[in-house]
């Protein structure tokens, strides 16, 4: 894969989306490469446009993004219902668009935004297309104290894990103090009843697997930009 190709495939996914953004509107921002594409996409229009927005950053970074480019940001305690939440993701399931999220590190806000949302939209590249899932590692958020524990609880999941690290070899911590431990469960042929185990795992804060939330995703290839629509089976 070209990446420069790539690149333009991200960009016109992004410009897309900023298309779909209206006056007045309440945003949730994504974070992650192709999300921050978008919220400049979302800067640029907001200059030319006189377009008035505000946006709830799903991370630290997307919220300095924001902020450089003159984007307004609210909190949830003036707007606990956003009208759309825009944002990247590892993996998009054909037909049912559910997704694995997190690799960004930022899993657990993006949930919650994504939720508050009346509507998700995530934009790819086609190369984030698959069958199934399982593909990419499941990112975990875990509290730090007693993270051997909940990481062995993990295991017992059927997951083999690491716990994600920085360039300098320490635990990367999330904006949240938390740490991040990626499960590899292989292909999930039930993705559903492997969130649901997740669930219920003590000491793990939120997973990435985002089933249901999605309702479109503006995806971008050799052959232009299309819009894939959530099966109805799938909610």
């Amino acid at each position: 894969m070209d990446s420069a190709q790539q690149q333009s495939w991200k960009q016109a996914a992004a410009e897309a989306a900023a298309g779909l953004v209206e006056n007045g509107m309440v945003l949730g921002l994504g974070t992650g490469t192709t999300a921050a594409l978008f919220v400049a996409a979302l800067g640029r229009r907001v200059q030319q446009e006189g377009l008035r927005i505000s946006g709830i950053a799903t991370s630290q970074h997307t919220g300095d993004l924001a902020r450089s480019l003159n984007i307004p940001l609210t909190t949830f305690a003036e707007h606990t219902e956003l009208d759309l939440t825009v944002d990247g993701a590892d993996e998009v399931e054909l037909g049912t668009l559910f997704l694995i999220k997190g690799h960004g590190g930022a899993l657990l806000r993006e949930k919650i935004v994504a939720a508050a949302s009346k509507r998700m939209v995530v934009i790819a590249d086609e190369t984030k297309l698959v069958e199934h899932l399982g593909k990419q590692t499941v990112p975990v958020e875990v509290v730090q104290f007693g993270w051997q524990v909940t990481e062995s609880r993990l295991k017992k999941l059927g997951a083999k894990t690491s716990m994600r690290l920085t360039s300098g070899g320490e635990p990367m911590i999330t904006d949240n103090g938390n740490y991040i431990v990626d499960c590899d469960f292989g292909i999930l042929q039930n993705p559903k009843e492997t969130a649901h185990h997740l669930d219920h795992v003590i000491g793990a804060v939120e997973h990435g697997l985002f089933l249901g939330i999605a309702s479109q995703v503006i995806v971008a290839g050799p052959a232009g930009v299309k819009t894939l629509q959530r099966a109805a089976a799938a909610k």
